[in-house]
């Protein structure tokens, strides 16, 4: 009976170059570019698929002839277009260097640009959740312009600008506040309940004239 070995030496074996220059530089993606691979993969065939050392690798037996070359041709089709895989969001992050909130409001004023959505059920979760994904090519021009650096100084200088205006405002508020109240033109408002004084208005009854 052959040892584990010459079992191994004796398995069909087809690798791969890791595509790193799609990672962007992050750690992080290269884990999703791994994570994705293995997606497109059956399930029984997700676990013969090896990811080390810059290398793909995937090994099968001999039995399982069929199944090998069905798998090398989904790697062979995933790595081709591996360069477009949209960037996920904690992805962009750690390629940006940039907190999810910075992420969020960026997204949301339109200077980083959504790629379109995606919607995955998340174990543990009842519902499916949403989010944005991005072109990995905005985000390669994005490091090259250095951009994140000029809309965090952007980002300053509208708050200090927003902390100035606040502050005006709120003296102009308290200047009003202890102004003198001033009387309405015209003289002092007549008291509508105070009745007229007529001089001699019993004279006036005694004559009938108001009757």
């Amino acid at each position: 009976m052959p040892d584990e070995n010459e079992a191994r030496e004796t398995d069909l074996v087809a690798e791969w170059p890791f595509p790193v220059a799609a990672t962007l530089g992050s750690a992080v993606r290269a884990k999703g570019i791994e994570q994705e691979l293995r997606a497109r993969l059956p399930f029984p065939r997700r676990g013969d698929l090896a990811v080390e050392a810059g290398r793909i690798t995937l090994r099968l037996s001999h039995e399982k002839a069929l199944q090998f070359e069905a798998a090398r041709a989904i790697v062979d089709k995933t790595l081709e277009g591996i360069a477009a895989l949209p960037v996920l969001p904690r992805e962009i992050e750690d390629i940006l260097t940039v907190t999810g909130h910075e992420r969020l409001k960026w997204t949301r004023d339109g200077r980083l640009r959504s790629a379109g959505t995606r919607t995955v059920k998340l174990r543990g979760r009842a519902k499916a959740v949403t989010f944005h994904v991005f072109d990995p090519r905005q985000v390669e021009d994005l490091l090259d312009r250095d951009l994140v650096a000029i809309w965090r100084e952007e980002d300053r200088q509208t708050v200090a600008e927003n902390r100035r205006r606040a502050a005006g405002k709120a003296a102009l508020t308290r200047a009003g506040k202890g102004a003198p109240k001033t009387a309405p033109r015209g003289g002092a408002r007549r008291d509508k309940t105070a009745k007229p004084s007529l001089a001699e208005w019993d004279a006036f009854a005694s004559d009938g004239l108001l009757r």
